[in-house]
């Protein structure tokens, strides 16, 4: 890490206020190693300023149905230390590009079948020959088991 110098580093009750994020949602998402704090020489929690860029892109990419474990890895391909730079959010933008195109997708298919499945239950039954042929679905526990195909 390049050396940092006081002011590039903001404290979590800032980082909190900027990105409108409880504190508790931010040590949440240090625990789960998606940012990572410097510690003060008091040992208090410091961020870099372009940790506000990350904490964004965390809520974007949990709206557009990324799991903690996909956005930590997009997020690991991002430079530690210095503020990414378009390029680096480019790539991002790529590589889960496909991810999106897939969901996209599955509710389009998810949106015409609806009616037909809406409140029916067959997903755990044997006569399901659309989402569950030969109840194969059954060896996975009760319940529904697949919204979409």
């Amino acid at each position: 890490m390049t050396r940092l110098k006081p002011s590039d580093l903001i404290p979590i009750g800032e980082i909190a206020r900027r990105t409108g994020l409880s504190v508790s949602a931010i040590r949440f998402y240090e625990e789960q190693r998606l940012i990572e704090p410097v510690r003060s020489g008091g040992n208090q929690r410091r961020f870099l300023r372009s940790d506000i860029r990350r904490l964004s892109f965390i809520l974007i990419a949990q709206r557009l149905g990324l799991s903690l474990g996909e956005i930590r890895a997009q997020l690991a391909t991002l430079p530690q230390g210095r503020t990414p730079t378009a390029r680096d959010w480019e790539a991002i933008s790529t590589a889960i590009r496909a991810h999106l195109d897939n969901r996209i997708a599955e509710l389009e298919r998810t949106r015409d079948r609806l009616d037909g499945c809406i409140g029916c239950g067959c997903l755990s039954l044997e006569h399901c020959a659309i989402w569950n042929p030969g109840d194969r679905l059954a060896d996975e526990g009760p319940g529904p088991r697949k919204l979409i195909a």
